[in-house]
């Protein structure tokens, strides 16, 4: 392989572990195949701003130790240049200044369609790689393949949540837990089937269309009941924030201080949506004279800088080290992925809709997987309405008739 190459790595978006763990493979390989290595702090943030300064070259010795730490060591931003045509020339010249003719993203969505800009805008001139990162899990891969980060998520937030439902149980009360997940519940889902919370919801076993912020609160509120009817008066809900996207835009216009990110989304961190259903569940209770300690809880930012586990760790190092060679030997223009043990790169195009925009994997609420976290789940079920007896024990644990009852849960749980 030649010399006089030089290799960008840059971080986009949200933290997720094993970041290090791919600028660590990918340095080392890169150094090993010819290429200096320089290290672009921020994402495309400075490149933006034509900021040249806010780059360093990297050595064996700066990254050799450094794939077991979580976070980033060059940072990360979530700076758009794809936005105006004059940021994506800021960001061409930038990287031509800086002698940069293979650059290797790692990051989500955006900074996967920004990679692919940097490619075409080029015209091939930059040879461009972008590692999936995300612990949404919701990059467009076969549906075995994990993104990075996603692993360690899950493990670091099944921890959280067995540590709540042991408090749960020990002081009477119930958890409402959010986490993290723009568009897809697959780590609100992970999450709650490790941890064996008492329900998760997510927001693809809705099918199409709208979600009411009502039939979250009512899906919680008749788990609590049944719960209660049971002799039991502790749980854990685990809800996926991405729940917040699918709500009515008139509930949505409701929120206040909504904010939005550089890709134009709602910032949905700072959407309480664990609070709201509390407040919402708390008081429909107390209003039948019933009271219920329900206790709000987001779990996202813990996880995203958690030191590695050791799948993402090794997975990682896969990862960086077929990105470089994948630039290399002359590719562009794709995502690296692994798949069976084998590298395979998945072309921009690809992964895109007809708009342009990067296709979502959601959760199949149809595989076996789904079925059985649903069967472990305790929720009001169409077969909880069928025996009398059994309605009666429900209504009184939920301060009701038996007709309030089933006038308020019946429809809504398909029975």
């Amino acid at each position: 392989m030649g010399h006089n190459r030089t290799l960008g790595l840059l971080v986009g978006g949200g933290p997720a572990p094993g970041i290090n763990s791919v600028i660590s493979s990918a340095t080392i390989e890169a150094l090993n195949s010819g290429f200096s290595v320089r290290g672009i702090q921020e994402g495309f943030r400075w490149l933006m701003r034509g900021d040249t300064s806010r780059v360093r070259e990297l050595t064996i010795d700066d990254v050799s130790r450094i794939h077991l730490r979580g976070g980033s060591v060059l940072g990360t931003a979530r700076d758009n240049p794809t936005k105006k045509e004059e940021s994506m020339v800021a960001v061409t010249e930038a990287l031509d200044r800086l002698g940069i003719d293979h650059l290797i993203t790692i990051g989500g969505d955006d900074t996967a369609l920004s990679s692919s800009k940097v490619a075409e805008f080029t015209a091939g001139r930059i040879r461009t790689a972008h590692v999936p990162k995300t612990i949404d899990n919701d990059l467009p891969l076969p549906a075995h393949v994990p993104t990075f980060g996603f692993q360690t998520a899950r493990h670091v937030g099944a921890e959280l949540v067995r540590n709540l439902s042991n408090d749960a149980l020990s002081t009477r009360r119930w958890y409402v837990v959010v986490a993290m997940g723009r568009h897809a519940g697959h780590l609100a889902l992970g999450i709650g089937k490790a941890a064996g919370a008492t329900l998760t919801i997510i927001a693809e076993e809705f099918g199409p269309g709208t979600i009411s912020f009502a039939s979250i609160c009512d899906i919680v509120e008749g788990s609590i009941i049944k719960r209660r009817a049971m002799g039991q008066h502790h749980g854990v809900a685990v809800l996926a924030e991405g729940l917040v996207e699918r709500f009515d835009p008139k509930e949505l216009a409701e929120l206040q201080d909504v904010e939005r990110d550089d890709h134009g989304h709602i910032r949905l961190a700072e959407v309480d949506l664990a609070r709201k259903v509390k407040v919402e569940v708390q008081g429909r209770m107390l209003r039948r004279g019933i009271k219920v300690t329900l206790t709000n809880k987001t779990i996202g930012y813990e996880l995203r800088c958690a030191d590695p586990i050791a799948f993402d760790a090794a997975y990682c190092r896969d990862l960086g080290f077929h990105a470089v060679r994948f630039v290399a030997e002359g590719g562009s223009g794709a995502m690296v992925t692994m798949q069976d043990g084998r590298f395979v790169p998945v072309r921009f195009e690809e992964m895109r809709t007809p708009e342009g925009r990067t296709r979502v994997r959601m959760v199949d609420v149809s595989l076996e997987g789904f079925k059985v976290a649903r069967e472990y789940m305790l929720r009001l079920e169409p077969s909880d309405f069928a025996d009398a007896a059994w309605v009666e024990e429900l209504a009184e644990a939920g301060g009701m008739t038996s007709d309030e009852l089933r006038a308020r849960f019946e429809r809504s749980t398909g029975a």
